[in-house]
């Protein structure tokens, strides 16, 4: 028996997704927020000469909503839209000056008077609490070792305004005596905030309670032996072990309360203040909310007039040339990505308020269940893709400024009309309960759950202490006043 091996020469035809530099590029883009994508342009301008940055375009106000009645609704920059990399004749395409309705050359017109406005401008320098600790030390004490050991106490604190060093720790930095320590210690003790330089919680309420006038024996003991008690609202075990009623400790622990237990909070943190610039802004129109992307908050990139005039009088340097052409293949890509990146946020935002109107007519409690693939399907794109879009994306309305993530969350069936109810609409029914009843006789977690199936929210007892848990609000038992 004999076999034949033979070579057959076959055509077929394949379907596969590649992941282009490009295309990786446009999906860092859209999911880039202000502060990431405004960086990654910088890098840009550095490595590619073709690309400048202006000013925002006269009449550019609007733009996002033109383009969005034209339907450009596709999740990123195709290659096949008549830009094809290899194809191009910048030379004829330059003259053009066209590239769909975006504009890649430099503009003609800047107001002159005309500014960009960021948040630096409407900014102070605040004083933190070393600065404003050292600036009362000064007229504290006219000795140069207080001052020494004065300023490394104040050095050593954390933002909250505690100690973080011990007596005898500071005392072998500085090399004074431990007596020469716990001296500056006291007299930083009467600095204001009330309470800064504490070692804990307990002496930080003391200090606060002498400087009032107020502190004797009984707040001594209360804060010493039942703190613990009082966290807890156990008044009642209090009252029975110093023998003294239960009015008593109640008017105790509400003095207590209204105390500073973090004494540097008050002051400007050290780290670095991050301002939040919304990427969409929505606004009431007569009856109907208008989503407009707000062009401040993206870069605006243009093409160097001067390295086009240079490309067209490049012809007989190749490598100059083949240079030039990459480069502003590589600046149109950018400048379409941000513009699609602009579209597409666009397009899920819209689609996220026409589903919460409710809520941005009516407040927190009417904000309904939404998840990614519905707006996914709603706008026609991929859930990834929207979830890249609204990544540390902000949104600015007349219900004031949410993270666009805000919108997107469980909760439970058979709300209004049918409706999921989301989690932070059922976290505005308990508060409301809460806030409602009666110090002396608090609603406990079932009790809620019986007022909130009178709602038509239909949820266990322990969804009802876990969403409470979660707003940071206490038991019943805890609530309660005597």
């Amino acid at each position: 028996m004999s076999m034949r091996l033979g070579y057959d020469l076959t055509i077929e035809q394949t379907q596969k997704l590649v992941m282009t530099p490009e295309l990786i590029q446009a999906i860092q883009i859209l999911q880039f927020n202000t502060q990431e994508l405004d960086s990654y342009v910088q890098e840009q301008l550095l490595t590619n000469p073709v690309l400048e940055q202006g000013a925002s375009q006269p009449g550019s106000e609007g733009q996002e909503r033109r383009e969005t009645d034209r339907g450009q609704e596709n999740e990123t920059p195709q290659s096949d839209s008549g830009l094809s990399e290899n194809d191009i004749d910048w030379k004829e395409y330059l003259k053009e000056r066209q590239y769909d309705d975006i504009s890649y050359r430099q503009w003609e017109y800047k107001d002159p008077d005309e500014k960009e406005n960021s948040y630096e401008q409407y900014t102070t320098s605040d004083i933190t609490l070393p600065e404003h600790l050292m600036f009362q030390l000064q007229f504290a004490s006219h000795k140069k070792g207080c001052r020494l050991v004065g300023r490394y106490i104040i050095e050593s604190l954390d933002e909250n305004g505690y100690m973080t060093l011990t007596v005898e720790e500071i005392a072998r930095a500085t090399g004074a005596p431990e007596d020469k320590v716990e001296e500056v210690l006291d007299i930083i003790h009467t600095f204001d905030p009330s309470g800064v330089g504490a070692r804990d919680l307990k002496e930080c309420l003391m200090i606060q309670l002498e400087h009032k006038g107020i502190l004797d024996e009984s707040y001594e003991r209360v804060l010493c032996e039942h703190l613990e008690d009082l966290a807890a609202n156990r008044l009642g075990a209090i009252s029975k072990d110093m023998g003294i009623s239960v009015k008593e400790v109640q008017e105790m622990a509400d003095e207590i309360k209204r105390l500073e237990p973090k004494p540097g909070r008050q002051f400007a943190s050290q780290t670095d203040t991050r301002y939040i610039v919304p990427d969409v802004l929505v606004e009431k129109v007569d009856d109907d909310f208008v989503v407009t992307v707000n062009d401040s908050s993206t870069p605006h990139l243009m093409v160097s007039s001067y390295y086009e005039r240079l490309l067209s009088e490049a012809e007989k340097d190749s490598n100059l040339s083949k240079y030039l052409t990459d480069r502003l293949n590589s600046a149109v890509w950018l400048i379409k990505s941000i513009e699609q990146r602009k579209q597409t946020i666009y397009n899920v935002v819209e689609a996220v308020v026409k589903y919460q109107k409710e809520f941005f007519e009516k407040g927190s409690k009417y904000l309904k269940t939404l998840t990614l693939k519905q707006i996914a399907e709603e706008v026609g794109i991929h859930e990834s893709t929207v979830s890249r879009s609204i990544n540390g994306k902000y949104l600015q309305s007349p219900m004031g400024v949410f993270e666009i993530k805000y919108f997107f969350s469980g909760g439970v069936t058979g709300g209004r009309g049918g409706e999921g109810i989301s989690s932070k609409s059922i976290k505005s029914f308990i508060k409301e309960i809460i806030d409602g009843e009666d110090p002396k006789s608090p609603y406990s977690d079932q009790d809620m759950v019986k007022m909130l199936k009178e709602k038509g929210i239909d949820i266990s007892r322990r969804t009802v202490a876990k969403y409470r848990d979660e707003m940071h609000i206490l038991s019943s038992s805890k609530r309660r006043r005597y």
